[in-house]
């Protein structure tokens, strides 16, 4: 998925400052009207990288989103320039600001130079960015020991989500091969009710674990107002749901509770995609949206509006009318 923001002037400016400057660690950075601008600079107070960690703590919030640019080597004097990128999401950030920042940051490092940065990090908790998370990290990356299996299967999660944002048709997660979608026989009767108009305008498919088989929950009406209550906030969904446009566009949500259980978690990263073949090829759907959240309360009628407000905007201005050339 790529969002079509782009690195500000701003922060092109403010990373040559950052880079030569010898009393600045790191900055912030953020994202402001379909671009990446920098927020506060973050000052070095100590001797070691580790030790000026401590100096974002008061810029964190548990539900901001925020880019992080910062000098790895502990003396800022020293010829090693190179930076760490941390993109920090929280789970409970807005959807919309989610989905921007994961879809922007491999923007961010090759618009600011490739070179310019020897590691990236994607984070979910403020304790990650603190020196003993930070330990944890250095430790979980030079470690040689094998992994447990609770660390193999959040490895995992994380390969399953960035292989399918790219496109990949659900490809394996331990095994490296393809997710076989199993599928309860009345859910292709479902979608393609859906998509020719039947008697609801959300369908709600779950996967049963054990068999990973994928199954029909039901269909339903529901407003935009009203989806969050009407998808399952206990357990995972894939949910298919008909806006109102005039296109009828189908949209597809996914959703992930936090407290759903590992197993769950890697058999849904790894299935979204074919999940969404399936309803194009047996359902006769046109996916015309996605969604990815954590809980279904993040699924609000103004998140609807705005996918479908930034949609009409793009297109309007694809096909905006060329300017009359003036007299030579």
């Amino acid at each position: 998925m790529q969002s079509g923001i782009s690195a500000s002037q701003e922060l092109q400016l403010a990373l040559q400052t950052l880079l030569t400057s010898t009393s600045q660690r790191g900055l912030f950075a953020t994202i402001t009207n379909e671009q990446i601008t920098p927020g506060s600079t973050i000052p070095s107070s100590s001797s070691t990288f580790l030790s000026d960690l401590s100096n974002l703590s008061s810029h964190i919030q548990p539900n901001v989103a925020l880019y992080i640019l910062l000098r790895r080597s502990d003396s800022l004097s020293s010829p090693d320039k190179s930076l760490v990128a941390v993109t920090y999401v929280p789970n409970a950030a807005p959807v919309r600001q989610k989905m921007l920042f994961a879809s922007t940051r491999l923007t961010l490092a090759r618009e600011l130079g490739s070179e310019h940065f020897a590691e990236t990090i994607f984070c979910t908790e403020a304790d990650e960015l603190t020196a003993s998370g930070w330990e944890k990290h250095l430790a979980h990356t030079s470690s040689e020991n094998p992994l447990t299996q609770e660390e193999r299967d959040l490895e995992n999660i994380k390969e399953a989500e960035a292989l399918e944002s790219r496109g990949t048709q659900g490809q394996g997660l331990a095994q490296g091969g393809r997710i076989a979608i199993r599928a309860d026989g009345d859910i292709s009767a479902a979608l393609q009710a859906l998509g020719q108009g039947g008697s609801g305008n959300l369908v709600q498919l779950r996967m049963d674990v054990p068999t990973e088989t994928l199954q029909l929950v039901g269909m339903s009406e529901a407003s935009p107002s009203q989806l969050s209550n009407e998808i399952n906030g206990t357990e995972p969904r894939f949910s298919f749901y008909k806006h109102n446009d005039p296109a009828s566009s189908i949209v597809f949500i996914s959703t992930c509770p936090s407290a759903a259980k590992i197993k769950e978690r890697m058999l849904y990263a790894a299935s979204r995609s074919n999940v969404i073949s399936l309803a194009q090829s047996e359902g006769g759907l046109t996916v015309a949206k996605r969604i990815e959240a954590t809980n279904p309360d993040e699924i609000t009628e103004q998140v609807i509006a705005e996918e479908f407000k930034t949609a009409a905007a793009e297109e309007k201005k694809g096909f905006a009318k060329p300017k009359r050339p003036g007299r030579r």
